[in-house]
């Protein structure tokens, strides 16, 4: 018995002479301490065949030599370890450039609002950061929505209780900026928006705006107008064309829909504009006076304007998008384009 575990020895001892890769560690390994195929493992399996008599002795024996196996080969591991590692140091070209890695950029819509905010200061504006939870009443009560008013119907409206909302527009600065700050008052505020619409190509649930608001004594539309002008020359082109068409929302009177003439075919008429040469872009009007009235203004003494537009609408049309939805997808192939 002595001279089979001997010789089981010595066989171990010249196969462990050999590693040098974690490849012929690992075989070593499993040559002798495998649980099914190792030849240690195996003869300690015969034991039981053997004569009781004999049977400590040659486990005693095999054991040690076991043991003794599994010394050498962790002796060995951190051996076999550091040469495979200086075999793949020398397959390493260090000259060759680096892979190339991604980098991650400002989304087009919030690259496009931060445009905006910056126009507005350049032009002497405050710009507010307000709240995306609103109380009903500066989302429309103080600007002249009655109960009855659409709106403020549950079906377009994400309610929280009675009186706490997701704001549906932020034209609420309106009210925030004439209670907050005395005249002359000249406010912006950009942001999300809420509203109950279906999501499809030209709407969506969430959505961006940008509102502005000036109050003080003499505004008149022509000064409207003028900074109209001047904030869609700088947001599209300098040849951009703009015009005014009555419209009507509560919180300003008179109110006026403003369009632009077609950035795509340049007024001329085309599919994008309905061969009218004209896109709608946004609302407008002057400060209803009792919005006015209601946010502690004296009505007679000032006046002012204010108007909205929606930034995802502006993103649509400088780079020719034709579904909103492209814009919420965070679909790479798409956002690499900006």
């Amino acid at each position: 018995m002595n001279e089979l575990v001997e010789n089981l020895r010595r066989r171990f001892e010249e196969d462990l002479a050999t590693i040098d890769s974690m490849e012929t560690w690992k075989a070593v390994r499993d040559k002798y301490l495998a649980r099914e195929s190792g030849a240690i493992t195996a003869e300690l399996k015969k034991i039981r065949d053997l004569p009781k008599e004999v049977r400590p002795a040659f486990g005693q024996a095999m054991n040690a030599l076991r043991a003794y196996a599994e010394e050498k080969l962790q002796e060995r591991l951190s051996m076999a370890k550091a040469a495979e590692l200086s075999s793949r140091q020398k397959h390493v070209d260090v000259t060759r450039p680096g892979f190339p890695f991604a980098l991650g950029s400002m989304h087009p819509v919030k690259r496009l609002q931060i445009e905006i905010e910056e126009i507005f200061v350049n032009l002497g504006f405050q710009v507010l950061n307000l709240n995306e939870i609103e109380t009903d009443y500066y989302n429309f009560e103080a600007l002249n929505m009655p109960r009855n008013h659409p709106a403020r119907d549950a079906q377009d409206t994400f309610y929280f209780d009675d009186t706490l909302l997701l704001r549906t527009h932020c034209t609420s600065v309106d009210v925030h900026a004439m209670e907050t700050m005395r005249p002359p008052i000249r406010a912006v505020t950009t942001g999300k928006v809420y509203r109950r619409d279906s999501f499809d190509a030209t709407h969506s649930p969430m959505f961006y705006q940008v509102d502005v608001v000036v109050v003080d004594e003499g505004i008149t539309m022509g000064d409207m107008k003028g900074m109209l002008e001047v904030f869609l020359k700088r947001i599209f082109h300098p040849g951009i064309q703009m015009r005014l068409r009555p419209g009507f929302f509560p919180f300003v009177e008179p109110g006026a829909e403003v369009d632009i003439s077609c950035i795509f075919c340049s007024g001329k008429g085309c599919s994008k504009c309905k061969q009218s040469g004209w896109i709608e872009i946004l609302g407008a009007g002057m400060i209803h006076p009792k919005v006015l009235r209601m946010s502690g203004l004296d009505d007679s003494r000032y006046s002012g304007f204010a108007w909205g537009l929606g930034i995802d609408r502006v993103a649509i049309l400088k780079h020719g998008v034709d579904d909103i939805r492209h814009f919420f997808e965070n679909d790479l192939r798409f956002l690499r384009q900006f």
